[in-house]
């Protein structure tokens, strides 16, 4: 049932309220009520002139709004349906409480017995030092617990890491962090407004993409390529946009596995500092080559101004909320003050733990990394074995692969994949350009016979899969048992 205009209006309240353009804080209202599920998948909305002549707009701020929206998947609009709220992506049978459009979050917010999840990338578990440290680790008993910039050890303790990268760096150059995710976070609230442009590749991490739209910033995508970001149309865009903010992942970057060279890596850097643009360089799975090779120096490496993310979140576990920013010391003490407002400070026992971990570095990560190689080879030899028409080039480090489908579409068919148990992220919701429609991202970090019996699935799945037929509303056959 349409919603009433006067009932929307009612829902969106004083959605104009903030800065930017009246499209973006639309749809930024929007958003919320779709993700919140006052909105649920397939409802439709008003037409364009029946909204804007409800909320006292021109036809073209509701037009924009719903364009914007149907670029991030959250939205359909189709020549004589109308406009609706788009199907759950991967929306599994039965009741749902939560409503979201990205993916790779859906199943850590709603877990489904007997699904595979090939769409969040982490390790499957905690590896054995994990728990060796906790047991180690001393409390201290004069100090109250509560350190909005990290723990001091903690803080020298990635300093160092950093030296010993090539990159000097002093304890109050470092934010720690609960997870890489919560400093892009910041790094969002301090750094852009509604409105704001920010500079980002395309494809790109999504949950970074979902911060900057809940910010209500116009993203400005850059293709990568197959030597990563397009560094010539990521320095026309700063020129003629100067973004509030640029974000990328140059090494082993997520989703597509490319490594930016050093060269390209300079000028890119080269360019944000003379346009004054702060970079936000995602470091989290830059260490993660297979080879074992050194990491290539983070971009910091070339100019001071240059923010890194990193975290333990790959490298050891998801559930250690562990992560840090780099960068000069003014903005790390803005985003300590900025972060007190939300936590006053990491969990102690964690950092003290992350400390110890860093310490003795190289073993976990020369572990994970065998553990990261197998995983990539069997995926792509068994996608080979069963799904030899898909491409699936192989990567040099990280935890996925960039999967193209010889047909169609990667939302449609993720909806049926999940409906045979395995869960997988559509490469068109990690694309602010709108593009690539064809491609899946899969991780390889679960057991080998999961792995097996995931693709196992995903063949059943191809084999049953017509384009458009799940997007159309056609319920495929349920998901098995585990």
């Amino acid at each position: 049932m349409t919603p009433a205009p006067a009932e929307l209006v009612a829902w969106l309240g004083r959605w104009s309220a903030g800065r930017g353009p009246l499209y973006l804080l639309l749809a930024a209202g929007f958003r919320r009520l779709i993700d919140e599920g006052l909105l649920p998948p397939g409802a439709p909305l008003p037409p364009d002139r029946r909204l804007a002549t409800a909320l006292s707009v021109g036809r073209t701020t509701v037009v924009a709004a719903y364009d914007t929206l149907r670029q991030e998947g959250r939205l359909v609009r189709r020549q004589g349906s109308g406009t609706r709220v788009a199907p759950a992506v991967l929306a599994a049978p039965g009741p749902r409480v939560v409503e979201t459009s990205n993916p790779m979050f859906l199943h850590l917010l709603e877990p489904s017995d007997g699904v595979i999840l090939l769409s969040c990338a982490a390790p499957p578990s905690p590896p054995a030092a994990l728990a060796e440290a906790y047991a180690e680790i001393t409390l201290p008993t004069d100090d109250l617990g509560y350190h909005p910039a990290g723990l001091p050890a903690l803080r020298a303790a990635v300093a160092r890491r950093y030296a010993a990268r090539g990159v000097p760096t002093g304890p109050d150059r470092i934010l720690v962090t609960t997870g890489a995710q919560q400093g892009i976070g910041l790094l969002t609230r301090l750094l852009l407004a509604p409105g704001d442009s920010v500079l980002v590749e395309a494809p790109s991490y999504p949950g970074a993409l979902d911060l900057f739209r809940e910010a209500a910033a116009v993203p400005r995508p850059v293709p990568v390529g197959p030597d990563g970001l397009d560094v010539a149309a990521a320095v026309a865009v700063m020129e003629r946009h100067r973004p509030s903010l640029a974000y990328v992942v140059p090494h082993l970057h997520n989703p597509t596995g490319t490594v930016l060279p050093p060269l390209p890596g300079r000028r890119l850097v080269a360019a944000a500092e003379a346009y004054g643009i702060p970079l936000v360089d995602d470091e989290v799975l830059s260490e993660l080559r297979f080879d074992g090779a050194a990491a290539a120096p983070p971009l910091s490496a070339y100019g001071e101004e240059v923010i890194g993310v990193g975290s333990l979140s790959k490298s050891v576990w998801g559930g250690l909320r562990i992560g840090w920013v780099r960068g000069p010391a003014p903005l790390i003490a803005r985003l300590a003050r900025l972060k007190a407002l939300h936590d006053l400070g990491s969990d102690v026992p964690g950092q003290l733990v992350a400390a110890r971990l860093l310490d003795s570095y190289e073993p976990l990560l020369a572990a994970r990394r065998a553990e990261l190689r197998a995983g990539h080879d069997l995926l792509r030899a068994e996608l080979a074995r069963h799904l030899p028409s898909w491409e699936c080039p192989p990567c040099a480090g990280g935890q996925t692969l960039w999967v193209r489908l010889p047909h169609g579409d990667g939302i449609s068919f993720a909806q049926l994949a999940l409906r045979h148990g395995v869960a997988v992220l559509p490469g068109s919701t990690m694309d602010a350009l709108g593009g690539s429609v064809r491609m899946l991202r899969l991780h390889f970090l679960l057991p080998p016979d999961t792995l097996r019996e995931a693709v196992r699935r995903l063949a059943t799945a191809w084999r049953e899969y017509a384009p458009g037929r799940e997007l159309a509303g056609v319920r495929g056959p349920t998901a098995p048992g585990p």
